[in-house]
């Protein structure tokens, strides 16, 4: 599977949990044999991994939330890390 694919809709496996953790003041990711911190752009790419973005909906969705940047290859890059790690697949 290409991760990147642009109509490719992704999401968190089941094993894997994202959440705000107030203490670490960081996006987490939760799986039953530990705990992933995420810098803010990986939470925010994760975040939108919910199944009802495609890639090109959510590199817009990310460059609309931070404007004047082009974000396209970065979540990209991100986006194949996180398959290849087997945090997210295509739904």
């Amino acid at each position: 599977m290409n991760a990147a694919r642009p109509s490719a809709r992704l999401r968190i496996k089941p094993l894997y949990r994202l959440q705000w953790e107030e203490a670490q003041q960081a996006f987490v990711l939760l799986f039953p044999e530990g705990m992933i911190k995420l810098n803010d752009a990986a939470g925010q790419i994760l975040k939108r991994c919910d199944g009802t973005l495609d890639v090109d909906g959510m590199v817009a969705d990310l460059e609309a939330q931070f404007t004047g940047s082009d974000l396209r290859q970065d979540v990209l890059e991100f986006l194949e890390v996180a398959h290849e790690r087997g945090w997210i697949e295509e739904t």
